[in-house]
């Protein structure tokens, strides 16, 4: 059996003191390393460099020399970071890996993070870093990074990088040992998508799941919390999915800050899980605050949910597109999947009286759903709002059902 190890990466040219501290702490906790680097420069190190930099510039499809040539340097900080990503990757194949630890500034950071989305949910990854007090949404992506400040640079051992760097050390080590107690049998995992505006539905089909034996895991529809169940589902996490809130298609149509891009709704019909799927929350796109919608639709119907989120209604024409681009998502499913539509509402202010119920808007979205899904996938249709016990009832109903 092949020991695991703690993966060290980064730019071990310009930071060779740090990560040699870096490594000396790693080995003091008797941890079993393998080490990659990530500069594009001579590199001289008082350590072991098991995967050297031009080994990482030919994973990215480019060669070292061509890299330095180039003279481009964010080009070059692009180039390591795929190439680390692949490295990684092969390590994770032949399950070599139990956590990754880098260190880094700007374009070091960049690197540690973009190798990291290579690593599966659960194997740690700690990232020391320059740059923590930043937006890096966009380079963490979906991963469960952890992101640590260094302070001060990385450019040199001191009192308070030598503190950070062994805390850094001893934080990835303790990670990389952790063993979840199974305490609690399961039978199947269950993905479930949610907003504040179908609390009521997810809460009470997470209770009847959760009686049946089921582990549900809720993911809040923001863009990044879509982005994550998809992402999951493809990590093979789940045995069926519970998709009640789609709503983060409506804000990739018009533009809405919440969009989780164009793959929402893909995994698990490429997995081949079973799902349920609801045009939940389908009548509104997010924005932020009331002065940051777009010109053109500031003549829209418009509600403040919060000082920073405004909600805006969905119309007719954008609903008869959303419909069908709900179903041709759903299409290319390789199990069983239906829909299932709440004729009385899709979300808590979609509802008789509320200032989003517009009964016109949404026959338009069920019309173009049944329409689509013609021959391909099973429409279910129940008079009832979304937020209704007997809505989650059926739900449960038809997911244990396909399930089995």
């Amino acid at each position: 059996m092949i020991e695991k190890s703690i993966v060290m990466l980064g730019c071990f040219d310009t930071k060779g003191e740090d990560f040699t501290y870096l490594f000396q702490c790693l080995g003091n906790q008797g941890q079993s390393l393998i080490t990659i680097n990530t500069g594009v420069m001579e590199t001289f190190v008082d350590f072991p460099i098991d995967v050297d930099n031009e080994s990482v510039a030919a994973a990215s499809g480019m060669s070292l020399e061509a890299i330095r040539e180039s003279g481009d340097r964010g080009k070059a900080v692009e180039l390591m970071g795929k190439g680390a990503s692949k490295i990684l990757a092969d390590l994770v194949a032949k399950d070599r890996i139990k956590g990754v630890v880098g260190m880094g500034g700007g374009g070091g950071t960049y690197i540690i993070l973009e190798a990291m989305q290579a690593i599966p949910l659960g194997i740690p990854k700690l990232c020391l870093s320059t740059v923590v007090a930043k937006d890096l949404t966009r380079q963490i992506k979906v991963k469960d990074i952890t992101m640590m400040s260094s302070v001060v640079d990385v450019a040199g051992l001191n009192k308070i990088s030598r503190l950070l760097i062994k805390q850094a050390a001893d934080a990835i080590s303790a990670m990389a040992e952790v063993i979840v107690d199974n305490l609690f049998p399961i039978k199947k995992h269950i993905a479930i998508s949610m907003f504040g505006n179908t609390t009521k539905c997810v809460d009470k089909c997470t209770q009847l799941l959760k009686e049946k034996g089921y582990e549900v895991m809720a993911f809040h529809a923001t863009g990044v919390g879509g982005a994550t169940m998809e992402s999951l589902i493809r990590e093979g996490v789940f045995d069926a999915v519970l998709d009640v809130t789609t709503t983060e298609i409506a804000d990739e149509l018009c533009g809405g800050i919440l969009s989780a891009g164009p793959d929402r709704l893909t995994a698990a019909s490429e997995m081949g899980i079973p799902q349920i799927v609801v045009p939940g929350c389908l009548d509104m796109v997010n924005f932020a605050q009331m002065d940051t919608i777009p010109q053109k639709y500031k003549s829209r119907e418009l509600y403040s949910w919060a000082p920073d989120v405004t909600l805006m209604r969905t119309d007719i024409n954008e609903n008869t597109v959303l419909g069908k681009q709900l179903v041709d998502k759903l299409k290319l499913a390789i199990a069983t999947v239906e829909i299932l539509i709440p004729l009385k509402g899709l979300s808590q202010i979609d509802n008789e009286g509320e200032i989003f119920y517009n009964p016109e808007a949404n026959k338009a979205l069920f019309e173009s759903i049944k329409e689509n899904a013609k021959g391909h996938i099973e429409v279910v249709q129940m008079n009832a709002h979304i937020n209704d016990e007997v809505f989650a009832k059926l739900l449960v109903e038809h997911l244990l059902k396909m399930m089995k």
